[in-house]
């Protein structure tokens, strides 16, 4: 069992997950080279034996705060830099804010939707679960599940915009739906969609679930359910919370005699909005569900159940 599983087992409240996770998306971890990371896991796997206790040395906690950042749970293997949950934020700010901009045509609403979906996509494939794929290469299937996902939230996420472009219109209402309401759900929807295509192979395939002690005890498709609504939920909620809080904000500036003197201020104060949300959900939304999962035998597959008699078993939720 890798060492980051063992310390994920330890999240209680989720204000223990926040302080946790706050501290992992550090983005100086994405400087370290594949040599730093090989190192830290060869001290942590010498230095803590067991993850029961509170870690308090600072040399550990900067090494365990590595591990958690750059390492799969699953596989062991080093994470893709732009990939790594620290590096969520800093590439996904740019193409949200981008995304959100009021664009007068529909190549460029397009082409950054796309661009944020890609790489919302290719986020979703490297930190799925991967314990019933661990030595595959990624199948045919998977491809064309994230090519699908792409393609599909693309449009689902373009098609306000396409509303106001092809029906373009002066009525304050239709402005107010299509501009500042409707996004918001649109936007959500299609980042839980896209979590949840990604990862179809853990609806079909099922996940590992283990025991409290990290032994495998079957394969599970409703404990893989569990573990892709959770994500896709948290996602839903990232977004979603980041496309109307600047409307929100917007909204209320609008009215203000500042922004009516000097109504160029808006856009900036929109895009700092924006990014600022964004920065403050990544934590919270990582945070609404522990790593680790936890479900009830008793909730599982009847095969499981006969195979142990321990009432909670455990697997990794995916990110």
């Amino acid at each position: 069992m890798e060492v980051n599983v063992g310390q994920w087992r330890r999240e209680q409240s989720f204000f223990h997950r926040l302080l946790q996770w706050l501290d992992i998306l550090d983005p100086s971890t994405l400087l370290a080279s594949n040599k730093e990371i090989e190192n830290a896991r060869t001290l942590l796997h010498y230095s803590i034996p067991s993850l029961k206790e509170t870690v308090k040395d600072e040399k550990i906690k900067e090494a365990l705060k590595l591990i958690l950042s750059s390492v799969h749970p699953d596989t062991g293997d080093v994470l893709p830099t732009i990939f790594r949950a620290s590096a969520f934020m800093p590439f996904a700010a740019t193409l949200v804010v981008a995304m959100l901009l009021p664009h007068r045509g529909m190549k460029p609403a397009v082409f950054w939707q796309f661009l944020f979906q890609s790489y919302n996509a290719g986020f979703n494939l490297a930190h799925r679960n991967k314990t019933t794929c661990k030595d595959e290469m990624i199948p045919l299937k998977q491809v064309l599940l994230l090519v699908g996902s792409v393609s599909y939230t693309t449009c689902l996420g373009v098609f306000p915009q396409f509303v106001m472009y092809r029906y373009a219109s002066n009525s304050p209402a239709m402005h107010t739906m299509f501009r500042k309401i409707l996004p918001v759900p649109v936007l959500a929807i299609a980042s839980a969609l896209n979590v949840a295509v990604v990862r179809g192979f853990e609806f079909d395939k099922g996940i590992e679930v283990t025991d409290k002690n990290g032994n495998v005890v079957g394969v599970s498709q409703i404990a893989g359910t569990k573990a892709v609504k959770e994500t896709a939920l948290s996602r839903a909620v990232l977004v979603g919370t980041t496309a109307a809080a600047p409307n929100i904000l917007v909204s209320y500036l609008e009215r203000t005699s500042f922004i009516r003197r000097f109504p160029l201020a808006l856009a900036p104060v929109r895009h700092i909005m924006t990014a600022f949300v964004l920065g403050l959900m990544v934590p919270i939304s990582f945070s609404l569900y522990p790593q680790t999962g936890q479900i009830k035998r008793s909730n599982l597959e009847p095969l499981i159940q006969s195979a142990t008699t321990e009432d909670d078993l455990y697997y990794n939720r995916g990110l």
